[in-house]
């Protein structure tokens, strides 16, 4: 979870056995978007962002062919948390992180 994710979006996903791991709990709070994926990617873990900079460095990414373990994304005001929690959910238990890498995926799904 990226830095400024909702604390509900993360105990929802908790409350329905997903493992979620925050910017926070890793020790890595303040640092730059690229950091932020750099560790995300180090993980293998996708991440998941409200935050439309981050839109920005997974399409510089994309663009020069540079790897990184994927983005989900949903817009602040125009997804709820329950869509959120919800489609999180589904990504977590139907896909594997390796099909999200190098992508960027938009919620609601």
């Amino acid at each position: 979870m990226d830095e400024n994710v909702p604390r509900a979006i993360t105990g929802g996903l908790r409350l329905r056995g997903i493992d979620v791991l925050t910017v926070q709990e890793d020790g890595r709070s303040g640092l730059a978007d690229p950091e932020v994926l750099d560790r995300a990617t180090e993980l293998g873990r996708p991440l998941f962002s409200q935050d439309d900079d981050l839109l920005v460095e997974a399409q510089r990414r994309q663009t020069a062919g540079i790897p990184f373990a994927g983005v989900i994304y949903a817009h602040q005001l125009h997804t709820t948390i329950g869509d959120c929690v919800r489609d999180l959910e589904l990504i977590a238990k139907a896909a594997d992180p390796a099909d999200l890498a190098d992508r960027v995926e938009f919620l609601p799904l």
